[in-house]
């Protein structure tokens, strides 16, 4: 009875696989070679066996070996990388595009018809393709399991694209070290069967019923899914920025151009901060940390995390 192939999690595994074998294979076969050489020749030209040492003036056709050979070897490497590589950089026309935003210190994934998600989900058996934007500094976006990875630079435009090829939940990882919270900044590739997709992606009803389960609760969706909570925590430890937790109606000292003043944290206070955010600097934290998210966040937006800032403060 033969057992059933399971399929690769993309159609750039085998070829990058492939390419990993070929030089892991090499380079044992180099490493063992060239460890027996050596043990060999410690044991055949000791001082006991060869008491006067033979001189050697050189040899044509030993260096043309080890240098054709070499040649060789590298050209062979070469190909096998080149043709797991290229592919890579041609994603197909009709590839279903989700805009991907890396910032410190979480993903973001924006979708054609408006959806916004901190989880990527795609379809099955199915071309997509990421447009890739970093905001702040450099990221990375590494799917281990597709075998794929880009780097995200500021004011640069790049993409990645690929097939899923089996359902299931993968990780996704920022690859190059972005700042303090850098290790947080991972999330999941959830690949669904294209029926499943659709329905889930037409779905407009996601956060309706979190208004009434509990008072804060499309706030604290909301800052989640934007990554505030890498940088401030909700337990009164000190991140990147001031803690939560009792902050809404407290006093605080901010560095306002320079200056100290107090300001007392209220709605245009919050409003302000997320939409100027270096304009009042909280004493004992740095400025150029965060960045606007005026774009991002609407109004209604900002007033449900309020609601959510002020659940805890009381």
């Amino acid at each position: 009875m033969f057992s059933q192939k399971i399929p690769d999690a993309s159609n750039f595994v085998k070829g990058v696989d492939t390419s990993f074998m070929v030089i892991l294979g090499i380079i044992f076969f180099f490493l063992i070679a060239i460890t027996a050489t050596m043990i060999y020749f410690v044991f055949r030209y000791r001082k006991s066996k060869n008491p006067k040492a033979t001189q050697i003036h050189g040899s044509v056709s030993l260096e043309i070996t080890w240098t054709i050979i070499p040649t060789i070897l590298v050209m062979v490497m070469f190909y096998y990388g080149w043709i797991g590589y290229k592919p890579m950089k041609e994603a197909p026309e009709d590839a279903f595009t989700i805009k991907s935003i890396g910032r410190m210190w979480n993903w973001q994934f924006q979708y054609e018809n408006g959806k916004q998600t901190d989880t990527l989900y795609v379809p099955l058996d199915r071309a997509v393709k990421l447009d890739l934007k970093a905001l702040d500094v450099i990221h990375s976006l590494y799917i281990p399991a597709f075998r794929l990875k880009q780097d995200l630079v500021p004011g640069k435009k790049q993409m990645m694209w690929f097939i899923p090829g089996r359902v299931g939940e993968y990780d996704l990882f920022c690859t190059e070290y972005c700042g303090l919270q850098h290790s947080s900044m991972h999330t999941s590739v959830v690949v669904m069967p294209q029926d499943k997709f659709d329905k889930w992606y037409i779905d407009t009803t996601r956060v309706a019923t979190l208004i009434t389960d509990k008072p804060g609760a499309l706030g604290h969706l909301i800052v989640k899914k934007n990554g505030c909570l890498a940088c401030h925590s909700l337990d009164g430890s000190k991140l990147v920025g001031p803690s939560w937790k009792g902050l809404f109606g407290k006093t605080e000292v901010v560095i306002t151009q320079g200056k100290k003043r107090e300001l007392i944290v209220d709605s245009a206070y919050i409003h302000n901060s997320i939409h100027n955010p270096n304009s009042d600097i909280v004493k004992g934290f740095k400025r150029g940390l965060m960045l606007s998210y005026k774009d991002d966040l609407t109004d209604e937006d900002i007033d449900e995390i309020i609601k959510f800032m002020k659940t805890l403060s009381e």
